[in-house]
């Protein structure tokens, strides 16, 4: 047995023993990353541990901290009221609303984790507040990001629409864009209805805050005055100058805890570590299937079957189902290259294949194991924590068996391109 697919092999130990014991998927693993990396594939710890997402663990640990002080000092209960009366009581619009500004962040620039990290928080604490599906909400807030990912000044269109000019094939940039608002627009829509989004309050209820938290102090004191601009340099830092979300978040927390330390000492213990471990130690394992080969043995497997339109399916569905667990980026710019022998012959319309290949590989980012996903779930406060991820689990598995398939048989079966 080669040791790509005794790699593989572990992979689906790992599933089957988190999900029948009690035991941190993230932590399981770890001890296959080590085992596979140093028995199989002769790896010392060094290479083991260049696979571990350091910039994820600091995005994680920021902005859950930051967020952890906005709840702790009363700044997200102060922000759910304005946005409900923004709205003018129609908890049916919030949803829309997420979704929307999300779309807004990723299409003028910003790249998608960075949005979700600035919206997510926000988002589920409405969710939290007013009995909305934490499902729906995340669901509502990724995929609103990856509808405006592929705009053409975007991160994703700029780095998918370069890949199509250096690999001479031919290109739509406005298609790709259309491609992706549109597929994502019709899974959010199916979301909201499935999720009970149509059971939400629709109809002017200018009371519904109060209702909801009678008790609740909408006061603007000095620590949410402070928390309301930390999170306002957050979106500035990010958007205009490019700074990492997770460094940038987790230094103005420390900022803020100078200051308030009773509340930053309530925020540490509120960082969700288990999703932490759970995430880091899913990636390092990945990061080691990387290293090993694993992941181009796959993509090369399925380039040599002979029958076009089989191997686009298969392609899409490789690209869905590692992205699921890895970089949607990393993914896409692997998987476009490996495309291009028979796209190159015209038995495939290119314009269809790559929008299909892209939008595989980023609608199935409401993962847990994903970058997005994985904010979502660290994002959510006052959840069952297991089952959300189980929940944003079975989600991402929907999304991969189901979205490759549906793309292939409009984008890449007419022959687009």
């Amino acid at each position: 047995m080669s040791d790509e697919l005794i790699s593989i092999l572990v992979l689906v130990v790992v599933f089957v023993i988190a999900t029948t014991r009690s035991i941190n998927m993230g932590a399981l693993s770890f001890a296959a990353a080590f085992g596979v990396g140093e028995l199989v594939a002769g790896f010392d710890a060094d290479h083991i541990f260049a696979g571990f997402p350091g910039d994820l663990f600091v995005v994680l640990v920021g902005v859950t901290y930051l967020f952890a002080l906005a709840r702790a000092n009363g700044t997200t209960d102060w922000l759910v009221h304005a946005a409900i009366r923004m709205v003018r009581g129609r908890v049916a619009l919030i949803p829309w609303v997420m979704f929307a500004i999300s779309g807004a962040l990723t299409a003028i620039g910003a790249v998608s984790p960075a949005a979700v990290a600035i919206v997510a928080p926000l988002a589920l604490s409405f969710a939290a507040r007013y009995r909305i599906s934490p499902l729906l909400m995340g669901a509502m807030v990724v995929h609103g990001a990856q509808g405006g990912g592929f705009s053409p000044i975007s991160i994703y269109g700029s780095i998918v629409n370069g890949i199509v000019e250096r690999e001479k094939l031919p290109g739509n940039e406005v298609a790709l864009f259309l491609a992706s608002l549109v597929v994502n627009l019709l899974i959010a829509a199916i979301v909201f209805v499935v999720c009970g989004g149509l059971k939400l309050p629709r109809t002017d209820t200018a009371d519904v805050s109060e209702e909801a938290a009678p008790d609740a102090d909408a006061r603007l004191t000095p620590a949410r005055i402070a928390t309301l601009v930390a999170l306002v340099a957050l979106v500035v830092a990010v958007l205009a100058f490019d700074l990492d979300a997770g460094l940038t978040a987790i230094t103005l927390a420390v900022a803020l805890s100078v200051f308030w330390p009773d509340h930053g000492k309530r925020a540490v213990n509120e960082i969700t570590w288990p999703t932490v471990l759970l995430i880091c130690g899913v990636l390092t394992y990945v990061g080691v299937l990387d290293e090993m080969g694993t992941i181009t043995y796959a993509g090369n497997a399925v380039t040599d079957i002979g029958i076009p339109l089989l191997a686009a399916l298969l392609l899409c569905y490789i690209g869905a189902i590692i992205s699921a667990f890895a970089s949607s980026v990393g993914i896409m710019g692997a998987l476009i290259p490996l495309a291009v022998p028979f796209l190159s012959q015209g038995h495939i319309g290119a314009v269809g294949m790559i929008a299909a290949l892209s939008v595989s590989a980023t609608v199935v980012d409401v993962s847990p194991f994903s970058t997005n996903g994985a904010l979502v779930l660290a994002a959510a406060p006052d959840v069952d924590r297991d089952r959300f991820f189980r929940q944003l689990m079975i989600y991402g598995g929907i999304m991969v068996v189901v979205v490759p398939a549906a793309v292939w048989l409009t984008m890449v079966v007419p022959g687009l391109g």
